[in-house]
């Protein structure tokens, strides 16, 4: 009798620890996920850790909008065009420098410069085909001359490439590739009135 209570003992201690051993590893494990952030009357706030997979439709689309904000919003200053294309160029595989280059070859960016246009551009919607890491950008570009305003409608295309790792210059570890322009043409073409 005293071997068989000892035994169930035994037994029913070993169960006990194991079973606080996994709730201990639970309780661990959840606590590892979250944060406390301190707000300005330092009060504890907690923040909770998140699977970096969980939002990356909202992150490739908001890498998709940054960078055709810096390739299609320029003012007439070089340093500036030269400062936005090199932020772009880090958004993008050798696509964009070639779409750079032959704008470059055209003459888009010295026209800019000699006619004083201001460009800026509005993401209308992100077309995202998540599976196949695919997308098609719609936007509406303004071009502010002295003489006219023109709007044009924007529309690209491309693919999505993820990076090991998140920098400055790159904070969602995406790549844009196989970009290229679908269409790009005048809806409204105002022309200002030339006495001041």
């Amino acid at each position: 009798m005293a071997t068989f209570l000892s035994g169930g003992s035994f037994i029913a201690a070993i169960i006990m620890v194991m079973t606080v051993s996994f709730f201990a590893y639970r309780q661990v494990s959840d606590a590892r996920k979250s944060i406390y952030i301190m707000d300005a009357s330092n009060v504890p706030l907690l923040a909770r850790q998140t699977d970096v997979q969980m939002n990356r439709a909202a992150e490739y689309r908001s890498h998709i909008a940054r960078f055709h904000s810096l390739f299609f919003s320029l003012t007439p200053d070089d340093k500036f065009i030269e400062y936005q294309m090199k932020q772009a160029m880090y958004l993008v595989d050798e696509s964009g420098a070639l779409q750079y280059n032959n704008l470059k070859e055209k003459g888009f960016f010295n026209s800019i410069l000699s006619s004083s246009a201001v460009l800026t551009i509005r993401t209308d919607s992100v077309f995202l085909d998540e599976g196949r890491k695919y997308f098609r950008y719609y936007g509406t570009q303004k071009i502010d001359r002295r003489s006219s305003a023109i709007v044009r409608s924007l529309v690209t295309e491309g693919y999505l490439s993820d990076l090991e790792i998140r920098s400055d210059n790159n904070p969602h570890a995406v790549l844009i590739t196989r970009w290229k322009t679908l269409e790009n043409k005048d809806l409204e073409n105002v022309q200002k009135n030339s006495f001041q």
